[in-house]
């Protein structure tokens, strides 16, 4: 586990994966074990949404992907590349065919194996400030490679009502809560304020969309995604993708605590 301190902003981040991001005595990431989600953040690529009802066939260029809901991204291991006392980089690797054996199978998924038919790197780089902590990522690989890319990091809650601030409207717990297990899709927005016992602004770079996600009221999932996957169905995903236009792209998420 990688440990990362600036004044009084304290991260542990443990095989990639934020698992605490703490201001002083206040801890911003839901806690795993704690009711809602056995993670803490992961990411979403290279689609986004569940893809059983089409078969776990996605269309890309050159035939047809196998994939689970949200990619098989998140059955790589990161492998770290570089820590210091305010910093922290790691990266995944996936070459083109290659066999990916999906952890759902069979207990959540009917599908064994997932595969993708393009080379890529994935990289994930924290940086404290004093402002606060800002997350990259960059996407490199096969020149015009489809791909969506969502970042997925849960967020504890303290407080009765904690609302979420999106600078077109106020929204509650509960009405994420209603929405599902589908999230809330959040347009064309690339900054959210969570107003809670304590005040976190969050702003996006590259993404373009949010979707909030809860089941729970201790918890709520703050995601940037480049497309919201029930906009069309499953089997017509791939009308969602970016496309590599060049060596790399970068995406980037702030987490601001208001003092």
């Amino acid at each position: 586990m990688q440990k990362l301190v600036l004044k009084d902003q304290q991260l542990k981040i443990d095989g990639g994966e934020l698992v605490s991001y703490r201001l002083g005595n206040h801890e911003f990431i839901h806690q795993k074990g704690d009711p809602g989600w056995g993670h803490s953040d992961t990411e979403m690529f290279p689609i986004i949404g569940p893809t059983a009802d089409a078969g776990y066939r996605v269309h890309v260029p050159r035939g047809n992907a196998i994939l689970d809901q949200h990619g098989l991204l998140r059955e790589l291991e990161y492998q770290l590349i570089h820590h210091s006392d305010e910093a922290a980089g790691y990266r995944k690797v996936y070459r083109k065919g290659t066999v990916v054996m999906n952890s759902k199978y069979p207990e959540r998924s009917t599908i064994q194996r997932l595969i993708w038919p393009f080379d890529f790197e994935f990289e994930k780089h924290f940086q404290l400030s004093e402002k606060g902590l800002e997350i990259r990522f960059i996407v490199s690989g096969e020149n015009d490679m489809p791909f969506m890319l969502g970042y997925h990091p849960a967020f504890k809650l303290y407080t009765e009502n904690p609302v979420v601030h999106t600078g077109q409207a106020t929204i509650g717990i509960q009405e994420i809560m209603e929405q599902g297990s589908r999230a809330l899709e959040i347009p064309d927005c690339d900054e959210i304020v969570l107003k809670d016992k304590k005040e976190l602004r969050i702003r996006s770079q590259g993404f373009g969309h949010f979707m909030l996600w809860t089941e729970v009221p201790n918890m709520v999932c703050v995601e940037p995604i480049t497309y919201y996957p029930y906009t069309l169905g499953q089997d017509q995903l791939h009308e969602g993708f970016v496309h590599l236009g060049s060596d790399r792209m970068e995406f980037g998420i702030e987490l601001i605590p208001q003092i």
